[in-house]
């Protein structure tokens, strides 16, 4: 199973306790190998995508926000503000939308056994505290390489910068970027408190991991070991919820500890990121198609 990330890293800890659920869950009768730091496909995410529905890769956890480049629908996970926090998202990807995500990934190749979610992603910088839409205006912000981030960000009045990951530190460090946005965990796991002077809890996007397997190797294993790695899967992802909340405050508190300067954002503020959020739903619509944007902005999550 390869990973982008460290084993310590909160998808590393996650990918490894899914190994351990599936050596129970299957009596042994499947091993779980964790590949970290992308280093069976060279860190080229998309790449690692196409290899997984060719077949050459077993298993991975990466983005949603990747697989949107093959099933334009997953980016409705990233629609800024669409969750109120990851119990929301957590209900989504647990109920219908997550399924017929499931069934199209299906389509291409791609069995996803689970969703794991991630804690509202942060902006980072160098330059100010981040409390209202106005203050990113001329920022360089790094930002992945997808429309609906770079479509965000620059209506927020920042300029958006698609950069590998790999090169984030530097870039931080020269000055290339002015910062970057993520969950917590990556400014912390990154050591970037070493060259990021502000952490502004934004908490603007709520995305995901996939946890898939090949359809190919999928098709190798007896139907109680589907059930077995279903199953493992299932429980991961409550795993990683849970994780995720825990560590979050505790990952936060170093980074304040090494300097970082922490603020949150006023109810109204919030409210100003909303309002650019929304202003684009006519261009997301277009992104991730209509039918399924309509869906993901009217879910209601049971009570």
């Amino acid at each position: 199973m390869s990973i982008p990330d460290p084993l310590t890293s909160s998808v590393g800890v996650s990918a490894q306790h899914f190994a351990d659920q599936v050596k129970k869950t299957s009596n042994g009768s499947v091993v779980v190998t964790v590949v970290p730091n992308g280093t069976s496909f060279s860190g080229d995410q998309n790449a690692a995508v196409t290899r997984l529905q060719g077949g050459s890769l077993d298993a991975l956890i990466l983005s949603t926000s990747v697989y949107a480049s093959v099933v334009p629908e997953m980016n409705a996970i990233s629609i800024p503000y669409l969750f109120k926090d990851t119990t929301e998202e957590a209900a989504f990807l647990a109920g219908k939308p997550g399924q017929d995500l499931k069934d199209k990934l299906a389509k291409k190749d791609t069995v996803a056994l689970s969703f794991l979610t991630r804690t509202g992603r942060e902006i980072t910088n160098s330059v100010r505290p981040i409390t209202q839409p106005s203050d990113l205006k001329g920022l360089k912000i790094r930002v992945p390489g997808n429309t609906l981030w770079t479509d965000f960000f620059g209506k927020l009045g920042a300029s958006p910068t698609t950069m590998a990951f790999s090169e984030v530190f530097t870039g931080l460090q020269t000055g290339t970027i002015d910062g970057q946005e993520n969950p917590i965990e990556v400014p912390w796991t990154n050591k970037f408190s070493e060259v990021q002077k502000y952490v502004s809890l934004t908490n603007h996007i709520n995305d995901a991991w996939v946890l898939a397997l090949s359809s190919k190797k999928w098709g190798t294993l007896s139907a109680d070991q589907q059930k077995a790695l279903t199953d493992a899967s299932t429980e991961t992802a409550s795993f990683k919820t849970t994780y995720d909340t825990d560590q979050a405050k505790k990952q936060l508190d170093e980074l304040t500890a090494k300097g970082m300067k922490a603020n949150e954002l006023s109810a109204s503020s919030i409210e100003e990121f909303k309002a650019v959020s929304k202003s684009l739903y006519p261009d997301f619509s277009k992104l991730i198609g209509k039918d399924f944007f309509d869906q993901a902005v009217a879910f209601t999550p049971a009570k």
